[in-house]
């Protein structure tokens, strides 16, 4: 499990689809989607300010049927991305002038439990 220790400011949330929230391919080797352990719970846990934001590297031609498996398990999502090259996502921010870091990066194992547990502190 990673744990993130965070401010109470409201956050924007970079999430991949395949392997991260979903089983990876599983729209190509069984013809559907499969949410995997831990994201329903984690989606619902997030404060209605944050953002979220879902990166995929599908074809634009496969988003619509994407996005209504999404919204029937109630992931919630503010901007969905397609298109992405296969390779790494590199994330670049500043940081806040009292030194409250401003990005985070977690590397799941494909296909692994989502297993994200968040701290807000009211000190950062």
């Amino acid at each position: 499990m990673k744990q993130l220790k965070l401010s109470t400011l409201p956050k924007t949330w970079l999430i991949d689809i395949d392997g991260t929230i979903v089983k990876h391919n599983g729209y190509k080797d069984n013809g559907r989607d499969t949410l995997l352990n831990g994201v329903s719970e984690f989606f619902a846990s997030l404060p209605k300010d944050d953002k979220v934001i879902l990166l995929t590297a599908r074809e634009s031609s496969q988003i619509a049927s994407l996005k209504d498996f999404l919204v029937r398990h109630k992931i919630r999502f503010d901007a969905l991305i397609s298109d992405l090259p296969f390779g790494e996502r590199i994330l670049v921010n500043d940081t806040k002038p009292s030194g409250l870091k401003t990005a985070f990066a977690i590397n799941k194992k494909r296909d692994e439990d989502f297993c994200v547990e968040v701290e807000r502190d009211e000190k950062l």
